[in-house]
């Protein structure tokens, strides 16, 4: 995968956690889901930033942003089998996928 699709990718994964955990907040009220969304969301935008730029660190920062979703929701999914933390499951491996794979392609 080139450069450019990993960033639209990053500002995608960015954009999609931030709003869901912005829209948990609007529904329920839940301070630490708009927390954590704007948390990964914003580690997605500076990887996908950092990508754009060319600066270096940007598939890493996307990757970190990938594991911590990941490490918080995939557990809850499994435990509760609730639809949110599923599909934030699925977002975080996806990342992990995609980011880890361009990680690896690095070293």
């Amino acid at each position: 995968m080139h450069i450019g699709a990993l960033e639209t990718i990053a500002f995608i994964l960015g954009a999609l956690t931030a709003g869901g955990g912005t829209m948990g907040y609007v529904k329920t009220g839940s301070l630490p889901s708009v927390a954590a969304g704007w948390t990964v969301g914003i580690l997605y935008g500076l990887g996908g930033y950092r990508l754009l730029s060319r600066q270096t660190y940007g598939v890493e920062f996307a990757l970190l942003a990938s594991v911590v979703l990941g490490g918080a929701s995939i557990p809850r999914a499994l435990r509760s089998g609730k639809p949110v933390p599923t599909v934030l499951s699925l977002i975080s491996v996806f990342g992990l996928l995609v980011f880890g794979n361009a990680y690896r392609k690095t070293l």
